[in-house]
């Protein structure tokens, strides 16, 4: 048998982009011969997965899902490397299943569930070509759940209520958190730290007018502007997207209920996608040839 020295595992990973375990082995069964490896691995797939997950899944969907008696809602982020896969049948019936499975299990634990879901998602790969991971999960429970996924899939969010309201009115309260994506459940919530920055910025953009003014008034100049900061930041404090004269909390307060929690996600969100300048990358493959 030949040996499978260290530095061919080496080449072996550097060519496909695979684990070194997965190139042993593979090195092992075709019995050192490297070529022979690679042309084993291409035909299973396994080159063009690795590959693909190299690139970065900044795109995809979100998806939620609340249990039958209202108790209970679960939302994941799966990522894809383009909106058009993202739109993709298989693609599509990859994420319902990976919902399914987080909602059965009451997965909360992303790792778990793509430990689960790993070969499923290694098959997709190799079918679409393009980089697909289960980025996040989240989980809310309370008296009611309710739960608003846009249309185009990219947003998604969550809201528990504890005492009265209904399904409706936390469905109505999970769109308003997708489209005003308020910082914090209550004011009280935000931190000290950010509430100085505030301050700070306030201070910056309004020399002109503190200027000359007395302290005791520039205090409530101060006071104001850190108010609507703490409103505009907090969901409870929020006007109401759909009735603008009534903040969220007192909306609920008035159906007896009381906003507990709340998630949102957006496709992305935090995710560094590096911009490819083809042009200068044609330039550069260019002047390597001269």
């Amino acid at each position: 048998m030949a040996e499978i020295t260290a530095a061919l595992v080496k080449e072996l990973r550097e060519r496909t982009g695979l684990g070194m375990m997965e190139c042993k082995k593979a090195l092992v069964a075709a019995a050192g011969d490297i070529e022979k490896a690679i042309d084993e691995l291409r035909k299973s797939g396994a080159v063009k997965s690795a590959k693909a997950a190299g690139r970065v899944a900044a795109d995809g969907v979100v998806a939620a899902k609340v249990s039958a008696d209202g108790k209970y809602g679960i939302m994941i982020e799966v990522n894809s490397e383009t909106d058009f896969v993202a739109r993709d049948d298989n693609f599509k019936g990859f994420v319902a299943d990976t919902l399914e499975k987080a909602f059965a299990g009451k997965i909360t634990d992303v790792a778990e569930l793509a430990a689960q879901q790993e070969t499923a998602r290694q098959a997709l790969v190799q079918k679409i070509g393009e980089n697909i991971s289960i980025r996040r999960i989240a989980a809310v429970e309370g008296d009611v759940v309710g739960a608003y996924v846009h249309s185009n899939s990219r947003l998604a969010a969550l809201v528990a209520l504890q005492g009265g309201g209904d399904s409706e009115l936390a469905r109505d309260i999970a769109m308003h958190v997708t489209a005003s994506n308020p910082a914090v459940l209550n004011p009280e919530e935000i931190s000290e730290d950010l509430v100085a920055k505030e301050k700070e910025v306030f201070l910056a953009l309004n020399k002109d007018k503190i200027e000359g003014k007395p302290a005791e008034v520039v205090e409530k100049m101060i006071a104001g502007r850190i108010q609507k900061f703490l409103s505009e930041a907090s969901l409870v404090g929020q006007a109401f997207v759909k009735d603008d004269s009534v903040k969220v909390g007192e909306h609920a307060k008035k159906q007896g209920a009381k906003i507990i929690s709340f998630v949102r996600f957006g496709v992305g969100e935090g995710i560094e996608k590096a911009e490819v300048d083809f042009a200068a990358e044609v330039a550069a493959q260019v002047a390597a040839t001269k």
